[in-house]
């Protein structure tokens, strides 16, 4: 039986939507739910390329949550019924003194989906990891089977980063799924700290 492809967590704002103002070549912008939203769509098809093939199974981790399924996922060119991981606490996605639960709601949505199935790997991508590197580094550090990749805001996710992606994923087979590296291990070594 072939192991489940890494799941990748995918958030939105500061990822898929670069917050800027300009509109480089190519980009694209649509407004949902009385939102501006600015991506750039070769982005997109690389990730909906890997969903597609298997390399990846694509998960909703946003403080669009559902909306991001409904709303957003065919006009930036990603496919509909995507796994979406809520919250339960404020909008923002933080609790602390403002109310709701304390810490981040999507370090406890990322720890469930290691939980559920602690042999597979996890590519985590968003902006806000480099600010919550103190709430993610003690379980990022305890665990090697997680990547991740925190995207400058106003940039949104680059190609360069997806090549950090494409080379944590390994080497792809026929099938386009990821090879076993040496002794079939994982073709990784070390654990993922945030960017």
């Amino acid at each position: 039986m072939t192991a489940p492809p890494p799941v990748l967590l995918l958030d939105v704002d500061g990822v898929l939507n670069a917050l800027r103002r300009d509109l480089p070549e190519g980009w694209r912008r649509g407004t949902f739910s009385g939102y501006v939203l600015s991506w750039d769509p070769s982005v997109v098809a690389r990730l909906r390329e890997w969903h597609d093939a298997g390399r990846v199974e694509l998960q909703w981790l946003t403080t669009w949550t559902e909306q991001a399924d409904r709303l957003l996922a065919e006009p930036m060119g990603l496919p509909r019924g995507l796994r979406t991981h809520s919250r339960d606490v404020l909008p923002t996605g933080f609790g602390g003194r403002l109310g709701g639960v304390t810490g981040w709601w999507k370090l406890a949505a990322a720890r469930a989906v290691a939980e559920a199935e602690p042999d597979r790997r996890i590519v985590w991508i968003d902006d806000d990891l480099a600010d919550q590197a103190e709430d993610t580094s003690e379980w990022l550090a305890a665990s090697g089977q997680v990547l991740v990749v925190a995207p400058d805001h106003l940039l949104g996710l680059t190609h360069a980063e997806l090549d950090r992606v494409e080379a944590w994923l390994g080497p792809t087979g026929p099938t386009g799924r990821d090879d076993a590296g040496p002794h079939g291990s994982p073709p990784y070594d070390e654990p993922s700290t945030p960017t």
